[in-house]
């Protein structure tokens, strides 16, 4: 029995999340050898090459209007990844970041309230204190003193939770009316065209970011040859695969909400984080990230809920 949309959908996102956790990895490599803004833009540059010559078809039969929309969805990504990798740079804990990060999930459907008149599910607005609670745990060290990477892990996810409804809504048809009241109808922007502007997009902004805010002399005085592994594999397996496998996966699937079987990505992230660099939680971290999780999966309970019914 062939699997429905939303079945193959899901399955995407599970395997996007396994890619997603191996990004964090190649990527705290990479920071620790380069500018970071830097090290985004050469990440991107070359995955988005890689998926133009792939898609080089799409490419030229899209719009003007998909391809606007798919620079708008790499705009907003951009800033995001932005956030990202300085609060990998700054981070002590890598498996907290990711903790923190994923809480862009959880904004999603307020985000489609405040932007698309969607209507979140109860459990969103239960889930958000959980979170909250959790998240303070996470910066209450010798009192309320969050930590830089913190910072930037929190703002970075306000940016995902906004590419993740623009990105939804990129990759699937759209109505809207005219001033006329006439039904105008969008075409879905395809998956590999969607996902190669958009991470061409991030470089030119991660790029303009670094050329302002970066010295780059320093990058290519001291040069460590392990940095092309780690630039290479961060754009061929943490970039061309990952975020072409997430357009795909959400053009199969309608619904913003999706996106949040992406919760698994942070308990990846902590468990290659514990063997690649040895990390450990202390109990306040565990307490955080716990109630982090848990805010996820309440928001995600009906979901939840189907599956434990499928199981038992």
């Amino acid at each position: 029995m062939p699997l429905s949309k939303a079945s193959q959908s899901d399955l995407l996102l599970v395997l996007v999340t396994i890619l997603s956790a191996l990004s964090w990895i190649f990527s705290r490599e990479a920071v620790q050898l380069m500018p970071p803004l830097l090290f985004m833009c050469l990440r991107f540059l070359l995955a988005g090459s890689l998926l133009a010559v792939l898609g080089r078809r799409q490419l030229s039969r899209i719009n003007a209007d998909q391809a606007w929309r798919a620079i708008r969805v790499g705009l907003v990504f951009g800033f995001a990844m932005c956030f990202w990798v300085l609060g990998l740079t700054h981070a002590s804990h890598v498996g907290e970041g990711a903790f923190l990060t994923i809480l862009g999930v959880l904004m999603v459907p307020v985000i489609g309230r405040l932007l698309f008149a969607e209507t979140p599910p109860v459990s969103t607005w239960i889930a958000i204190p959980v979170a909250l609670i959790g998240l303070a745990l996470l910066a209450l060290k010798e009192g309320f003193r969050p930590e830089t990477g913190q910072i930037f892990f929190f703002i970075s996810a306000f940016g995902f939770a906004f590419y993740y409804a623009l990105n939804t809504r990129a990759a699937n048809v759209s109505s809207s009316r005219s001033k006329s009241g006439e039904l105008l109808q969008k075409q879905g922007v395809p998956p590999l065209a969607l996902t190669t502007l958009m991470v061409l997009t991030v470089s030119v902004v991660t790029g303009l970011a670094s050329l302002v805010m970066e010295p780059w002399q320093s990058s290519f005085e001291n040069f460590d040859p392990m940095l092309t592994v780690w630039i290479g594999a961060s754009a061929i397996i943490g970039t061309s695969a990952r975020f072409f496998l997430q357009t795909w996966a959400q053009s199969l699937s309608s619904t913003s909400h999706g996106v949040v079987i992406m919760i698994v990505e942070p308990v990846w992230v902590a468990l290659l984080a514990a063997l690649w660099f040895g990390e450990t939680m202390a109990p306040m971290q565990l307490a955080g990230c716990l109630l982090i999780f848990t805010a996820l999966l309440v928001n995600r309970w009906n979901a939840v809920r189907k599956v434990l019914k499928s199981v038992l």
